[in-house]
């Protein structure tokens, strides 16, 4: 079977076009979206495996959104179902295996994430607002003193079980916000289409596969940089419970929202297209 790095088994931790259970069962359907092409790996560039990763997705009002971007910088808006027009934001959590930048390999952390981002325009180019990561290691404060990052210290505990078609993956996390929690089991292969989406492929372009992010620096500029994975070929999870205090606060949803979508992936390779540079739209 093809793989969407190529062929035969994908080396990149892409769970491939179909899902098998163990008796070879078809679990998630061929995924149609075909990702972007690898950029040229450089000696600066970080790499890593995200394992137990799952996407934990909220409609957002529009203009509470665009209340939190800078100058330049507005929601992609959704028509959903219920004919009503909104915004997206996802809480992404997952456990870095290895992380580790290309010039020094043999110094890599494990550990959890979550980031915390909005689906924007910048400018008119698509990509994603960071409002913050936090990261369970001390290295955390590294890229918040090198590039003005804006991530902090927070204990993360990730769950996950990828049993047949009956996974279940749940989140605790404590920080200065409170406390973060998902409790999520499978309900079915990735579906064909999404609430708010005409198809496959516009939800995986949309939701999993944003390459450019953007994030406010301490001294009020912006900062960017870019990312690349394989395409993913997620199962889909429906949230039992889910609260993130960090998108309340922000104003964004309220302790009762119940996600719009929950998408896992036991892993997934990524390349981080390190250091971050200030982002200057006026060259783009």
């Amino acid at each position: 079977m093809m793989s969407p790095c190529g062929g035969g088994p994908c080396p990149c931790g892409a769970e491939g076009a179909v899902v098998l259970d163990r008796h070879g069962s078809v679990l998630s359907v061929r995924m149609t979206f075909a990702g972007t092409s690898r950029p040229p790996v450089r000696w600066h560039h970080a790499e890593t495996e995200l394992d137990d990763f799952a996407m934990i997705t909220y409609r957002v009002v529009p203009e509470a959104l665009a209340a939190r971007l800078p100058a330049g910088f507005s929601p992609r808006e959704v028509t959903f179902d219920d004919g009503t027009t909104g915004a997206l934001v996802s809480a992404v959590a997952f456990a870095d295996r290895d992380f580790r930048f290309r010039f020094c390999p043999p110094v890599a952390i494990s550990c959890g994430q979550i980031n915390y981002r909005a689906y924007v325009n910048a400018h008119g180019r698509a990509g994603v607002w960071f409002f913050a990561t936090r990261l369970d290691h001390p290295m955390v404060v590294l890229p918040r003193l090198m590039w003005g990052m804006p991530w902090q210290r927070s204990r993360i505990e990730i769950d996950a079980d990828w049993s047949d078609s009956a996974g279940r993956w749940r989140l605790n996390a404590t920080d200065g916000t409170g406390t973060s929690v998902c409790d999520a089991v499978e309900s079915g292969p990735a579906p064909d289409r999404l609430d708010g989406f005409a198809s496959q492929e516009e939800w995986q372009e949309f939701l999993t596969h944003p390459t450019s992010g953007w994030y406010r620096r301490p001294d009020g500029r912006v900062g960017e940089y870019s990312i690349w994975h394989p395409p993913m070929a997620p199962r889909l999870f429906e949230a039992r419970a889910a609260r993130f205090p960090l998108f309340e606060r922000l104003g964004l949803v309220g302790p009762d929202a119940v996600p719009h979508s929950v998408l896992a992936q036991r892993t997934l390779h990524f390349d981080v297209h390190t250091p971050p540079r200030p982002y200057l739209w006026a060259d783009t």
